[in-house]
């Protein structure tokens, strides 16, 4: 019964690396299995599977990190092409298993 279980545990992990032990139990009691949190937690942790979740002071930015100086104060803005940009911005992606370990797909509208 436990291979089943941990089968639906990770399969659902995949989709959801954010379940945490309460709301795996939720999803598989919704799923027909006659579980309880503890034994969840007791096979997440025997599976190693840690969930993922914002971390405090994320936005606090680095004492060593090196501050670049704003480059466009002064500039003028006033054709098309004059200036670029980028953004690199963080957020949640599915993981997807492979051989390795996992991948993360990115894509940009």
């Amino acid at each position: 019964m436990d291979d089943a279980l941990m089968k639906a545990i990770d399969k659902e992990h995949l989709k959801c690396p954010f379940y945490g032990f309460r709301r795996m139990t939720v999803h598989l009691q919704s799923l027909g299995y006659a579980v309880n949190r503890k034994r969840i937690r007791r096979l997440m942790k025997l599976m190693n599977i840690k969930v993922i979740y914002p971390h405090s002071n994320t936005s606090k930015p680095d004492s060593d990190h090196q501050k670049y100086p704003y480059l466009l104060r002064d500039v003028v803005i006033d054709r098309a092409n004059q200036v670029w940009s980028t953004d690199i911005t963080a957020r949640a992606a599915p993981l997807y298993p492979n051989a390795e370990g996992f991948y993360v797909l990115y894509g940009h509208y």
